[in-house]
Formats: C-alpha cells, sequence, structure tokens
C-alpha cells in the first residue's frame, strides 16, 4: 500500500517559506546525483556537501512550514508526500543536471538569489525564519564563491571550457525572470514583515552576475520575456521524473524519517 498524497495551505505565509524551501530541496537532490561522478575528488566532495547544506536549509524551512500551516504537516511529509503541483520551487532548479559547465553556472544563479534573500530574511519579523536565514547566508556565501571560482576560470579557461559555460548561459538564461517574481505571496509577505520580496534581489543579483559574466570574458544573453511559474506549480517535464526518484521509498514504505 502507497501512502497517500498530502495537500498544503494557501496561507501567503506557508507558501512564501515553501517557495525558498522547495527551491533549495529540489536544487539539493540535483547537485546529490553528482556524488560519485564529479570531474575531480575535491569537486565530487564540494559538490556533495552544498546539497547537504541545502538539505538542511529546506528542511528547517519545511519545519517551520509545517508549524505556519494549521494542518501541521511535518518535514518528512512537505518534502516526500505532495503531488508536483503542490511544490513551488523555482523550474531552474528541476532541470537536469548536466555537464560541470551547467552546474557551475545554475549554481552561481541560485546561490547568488538564495544569498540576497538570506540577507534579507535575517530581519524578518519571524524569529525562527530570521535565525534560519543566518545560518544559511553563511552556507550560501561559501555556494555562491566556489561558483563564481568556477564560473571565471572556465569562461576564461580553454575555447572548449568556454564553449560549454557560455552554453550553459544561453540554455539557464531564460529561468532567470522567475528569481524576481512579484506576486500575492510575495506582496503580502513584506506587508506582514515576513522577508523579503524577491523583486527585491534584482538589483545586487544583476550587478553581481554581470560583473562576474564580464570577468569571465563570456557574452550575457538577451533578456527573455516568458518567465517560469514553478513558484506557482507549474512545473517543466523534469519534475515528475525528479519526483519519482526523490519520493519512491517514502511512497513505498510509509513512515520513514529522515
Amino acid at each position: 500500500m502507497t501512502q497517500q498524497s498530502i495537500q498544503v495551505s494557501d496561507k501567503a505565509d506557508v507558501r512564501y517559506v515553501l517557495r525558498i524551501a522547495d527551491s533549495c530541496l529540489i536544487l539539493s537532490q540535483r547537485l546529490s546525483e553528482w556524488c560519485g561522478h564529479g570531474p575531480i575528488l575535491e569537486e565530487d566532495l564540494a559538490l556533495t556537501n552544498m546539497a547537504l547544506d541545502l538539505v538542511g536549509q529546506a528542511r528547517a524551512l519545511l519545519t517551520h512550514a509545517g508549524q505556519l500551516d494549521a494542518q501541521g504537516h511535518d518535514e518528512d511529509q512537505l518534502a516526500f508526500l505532495r503531488d508536483e503541483r503542490q511544490y513551488f520551487n523555482l523550474v531552474v532548479a528541476e532541470l537536469p543536471r548536466g555537464d560541470f559547465a551547467f552546474t557551475v553556472a545554475r549554481n552561481l544563479l541560485l546561490s547568488s538569489w538564495l544569498l540576497a534573500l538570506w540577507q534579507g530574511l535575517q530581519n524578518s519579523r519571524d524569529a525562527e525564519l530570521a535565525a534560519i536565514a543566518a545560518k544559511a547566508a553563511k552556507e550560501a556565501h561559501y555556494h555562491q564563491q566556489h561558483a563564481a571560482d568556477w564560473f571565471v576560470r572556465l569562461g576564461d579557461g580553454t575555447e572548449e571550457s568556454k564553449r560549454r559555460m557560455q552554453a550553459a548561459l544561453v540554455q539557464l538564461w531564460p529561468y532567470v525572470g522567475e528569481l524576481f517574481i512579484s506576486d500575492s505571496v510575495d506582496q503580502a509577505a513584506v506587508a506582514q514583515g515576513l522577508g523579503p520580496s524577491f523583486a527585491s534581489t534584482r538589483a545586487v543579483v544583476e550587478q553581481t552576475l554581470a560583473a562576474l559574466i564580464e570577468e569571465a570574458e563570456l557574452q550575457q544573453p538577451a533578456a527573455s520575456r516568458w518567465v517560469p511559474q514553478g513558484h506557482q506549480g507549474v512545473h517543466s517535464e523534469h519534475m515528475g521524473h525528479l519526483l519519482s526518484t526523490m519520493q519512491y521509498l517514502q511512497r513505498a514504505y510509509p513512515g520513514g524519517v529522515w
């Protein structure tokens, strides 16, 4: 007998926290796919450790989301027992692992965004969320530094590494707009003092990315008018396959815990 799915509240504070938690959780799942496959041992360990950091951030946020939701779901239920449309992560986090250049570029995008978000969240009126952010900001700073070092090294490296890094940028750039979405959930979080709007991270993230793209001697792709809707539960064709792997044990053997 398989475990039945749960439903989560549509309260703005719950959705706001889940958007961040799910992005950390799904990116962690993708990074964990590098375990045993890194280009060199040090990077194999680094990517695995970053995946563990993100799992820790997701766990803390999922636990808090469960406390904010009157239904009282715990972190395991929220991580493993939702249907696809009940996840609110950024679509860029769920894209297939790709090559090392793609992983570096995606880590740079998301760590830059998360760092700006965590820094703002440290001023949250929600003491628990502020405490989570204080710890997570330190981890995100390391993640961003690691990604930036490799981004510049590969972009300003060999002809092949430059080609791959530029190709990764072109593939990822249409997804950047979702990092800065502004909607009723976002606006409610600001009004309640829960946290900063996603849109408020745009200036610092775009400035960081532009400087690193220039240093790596790469070309910034043109902006896309299309904005993904993962934050509304609308995902790519890759999400279902990812969830089938991630949720299998919990669905097949109900009651397991981390």
